[in-house]
């Protein structure tokens, strides 16, 4: 069984007892300081160099989530695949390969992904990076699987987790409404 990592945010206690509840398993990296970056580069040292599904407490997952994401992955192990996509290809398309990362509600990481990402992170600085601009920590995913793993990544259709409708922690400014197009069959 791949293992399972959460970035939590304490205040959202209901989600944590909700995917605890259905993913008993889970490990939860929970925020320390309100500094998402943190609990991101954190999360990806306490995978280490274990295959790992990574996920935001801030989701619903579908019917049977277990059997249907370890089936994804067994397809394609070494493949970093992406569980939740809003775009509109995954209607037209369906699942695919992709180059411009974004959403970091629930992907998984080949072995050894999860401590590269890591070491690629830590001297960046998202207030000052290398980028040019405070950079959320989806853009440092896509960032390092282009400039790193030279390498595009699976989008998983339908998507396996839902971005819950609600007002965003780290920017108060997003959308509350980032939902997927394709999600189905919401865990009881």
């Amino acid at each position: 069984m791949t293992r399972v990592i959460i970035k939590a945010v304490p205040d959202r206690g209901k989600y944590i007892k909700y995917l605890r509840s259905r993913i008993p398993e889970a490990e939860f990296c929970m925020d320390l300081y309100r500094d998402g970056w943190d609990t991101f580069y954190r999360s990806l040292v306490l995978a280490g160099d274990d295959a790992c599904i990574h996920m935001e407490e801030d989701i619903l997952i579908t019917e049977d989530w277990r059997g249907k994401i370890e089936k994804a992955i067994a397809e394609r192990p070494d493949t970093f695949i992406q569980f939740f996509s809003m775009r509109k290809a995954d209607l037209t398309e369906g699942s695919r390969y992709d180059g411009d990362f974004i959403m970091n509600q629930c992907w998984y990481a080949p072995k050894g992904w999860s401590r590269k990402m890591a070491e690629y992170m830590l001297p960046q600085d998202p207030e000052s990076s290398k980028w040019g601009y405070k950079v959320g920590t989806d853009r440092m995913v896509h960032f390092f699987l282009k400039e790193c793993m030279g390498s595009k990544y699976w989008i998983h259709c339908p998507s396996l987790v839902e971005h819950r409708v609600g007002k965003s922690v780290i920017d108060p400014h997003r959308s509350s409404k980032r939902q997927s197009l394709t999600f189905t069959d919401p865990a009881k």
